[in-house]
Order: structure tokens, then sequence, then C-alpha cells
């Protein structure tokens, strides 16, 4: 197989070629699914006709420089250590052993336990709409362009979502520590760090807050993740999009429509990607480790999926 290797330098110089790209028909390249799957809610008249190709598109994204993106015949390979190319708070606030859902009592402060990670993922080019849903699990859902990952909306119990579960707490020196930091994110009990939301440390870097969302991330389905806004600027309606989070229309990217995933900025479940609209490749999938222990603490129990909701407590920005 042909592959063609895609220095991410170069991508803000050829993001303009993005913006004359048209959505074409080609055979799909996913091969395995995920088999617990439910019938889908989505209005049929919104779903994509047949397989998309982006491989015109994926290379052009704003990939974070640490990132290497290699685009293969119906594929692209995503190498990234996990690392966001963003601030990160100094602490955050971990559950202790045990907990099945944090709180403020349940937890310390610790300082930052991110760590490096060696994600490879190949994602299909030819995403395929499907009419049933494969539900997204708690792990890697979907790549972002910062060189981290997007989970669920949701915490360990599959059910409460972790940017309405939001708290903080005061660490040792004074200073106010808190589980989701300003990005959306926090780092997993292997020292994952990953997002439950939208992330304003990822989208300013592509997008200005009243233009339209340009890329952000790839789902693993093949389907690309945007921002809060449409293709004229005005904030995506929750209720326009199907139970996945998606939606067919146009994008600055694919100004034809393509089906895609938005990430609206909420503080509910729909903060992120609940389920996939596309077949997924099984193996490309990482699912979160067990609750028993985080670098920096000695046992950790009942962390992550997460997500927002309304009444999140505003907090400073990443570092502050």
């Amino acid at each position: 197989m042909k592959t063609s290797r895609i220095p991410v330098a170069a991508v803000a110089a050829s993001a303009a070629l993005a913006l004359a790209l048209v959505v074409s028909g080609c055979t799909a390249a996913t091969t395995s699914t995920i088999s617990n799957t439910t019938p889908s809610a989505a209005d049929p008249s919104t779903a994509a006709s047949g397989p998309s190709d982006t491989s015109a598109v994926v290379g052009t994204i704003a990939w974070a420089d640490a990132m290497t993106v290699t685009v293969n015949d119906g594929s692209v390979e995503v190498v990234a250590n996990g690392i966001p190319n963003h601030e990160r708070d100094a602490q955050y606030a971990v559950p202790t052993g045990g907990t099945g859902v944090p709180d403020a009592s349940s937890s310390v402060a610790v300082d930052d336990p991110t760590s490096e990670q060696n994600y490879d993922f190949t994602i299909t080019t030819t995403p395929t709409y499907v009419d049933e849903v494969t539900a997204a699990p708690q792990g890697s859902i979907g790549i972002m362009i910062s060189g981290a990952v997007l989970f669920n909306p949701y915490e360990g119990d599959g059910t409460t979502v972790a940017m309405a579960n939001n708290f903080s707490i005061i660490g040792d020196d004074g200073t106010e520590v808190w589980f989701v930091d300003s990005c959306s994110g926090h780092p997993s009990p292997n020292g994952a760090y990953h997002y439950h939301g939208l992330p304003s440390c990822v989208w300013t870097q592509v997008d200005e807050e009243t233009g339209a969302s340009h890329i952000i991330g790839l789902a693993l389905d093949g389907f690309p993740i945007y921002g809060a806004n449409d293709i004229d600027g005005n904030p995506v309606d929750v209720a326009t999009l199907d139970e996945c989070n998606g939606i067919t229309s146009a994008t600055p990217e694919f100004p034809e429509g393509i089906y895609h995933y938005v990430l609206p900025g909420t503080l509910d479940e729909t903060s992120s990607i609940r389920c996939f609209h596309g077949e997924v490749d099984s193996s490309q999938i990482l699912t979160m480790p067990p609750m028993n222990g985080m670098p920096g603490m000695d046992a950790m129990d009942g962390m992550d999926g997460m997500p927002p909701a309304d009444g999140m407590p505003a907090r400073p920005g990443p570092g502050n």
C-alpha cells in the first residue's frame, strides 16, 4: 500500500485547500464493528447517503506539531503521545480508593498526573453512516487535534455527567483545585489526559468565537468532530442533533455537507459523543483502565467516562 506522510507543520499552509473540497463516494474501509448496538432515533432525512470521503481533508487538519499523521489508501494513521498542546492545571482533584462517583468529600489534590501514552489510531477515511448506533464506551472514542483523546460524557457509573458533577477542593497550599479543568479535561487513572466536552483550549486554535467551526478531531468511526457553531457561525441548536450528537450539514471543509459530530459546549449529556453512527473498528477503541490506582496516589477508584450539565461552577483558566 502506498502511503504519503503529511508533515503536520505544513498544515496551516494547506488549510485553505480544505475549504474547496467536496464530498465524494467510495468504498468503506472499516471491517469489524462492535456488536452492542441499539436502534437509531435519528431522522433518516439527516443521514449521509452512502460513504463519505475525508481523505483529502484529514491531512490538512491543524494537528498538533508533536503528532504524526499519515494518509493511506482508505485510512489515516494518527500517532500521538496524548500530551495536549495546551496548558493544563498544576493539580487535579482525584478520587480516593473505593469512590463510586467522586465529589469534594472523597477526593484529594495531587500534582498533575498526566503521562505520555502510545496512541496509534488507524481510522477510515471513507466513514459509512449506519442506522444502528454503537454505544460509545468509557475510554477513547476520538482523537483531537491537540493530541489528547475524547471520552464520552459520563463518569465511571455510566450515568453521572462528569461536567455537571465538576467540583473543586482546596489544596495544601490553599489554592482551588478542580476535578475537570477549564478545557473540559482531566487525567484518567493511567494518566491519560482526555476531554468530556468542548475544549476551549482546542477550538480556539482553529476558530473565532463568532465564526464557523472547523474540524477539531476525528471520531473513531471516521466522521469529523466540530465545535459549537454551524457554517454560518451560529450556535448549533442541540435539538437538531441526533442521539449521538451528530448532524448532516455543510461545514467549511465539506461545503456540500457531511455527517459529523458536534460538541456544543453544553453541561449535560449532550456535551460529548454518546454513540457512533458510523461503522467502528473495535480494535481502535481503548477502554479506560480499572479504577485501581493513579500516578501520584497509592490507590484510587471511581473516576471517569465524563461530560457536562447545567450548573457546572465557574472556574479560572488552566494554570491559574
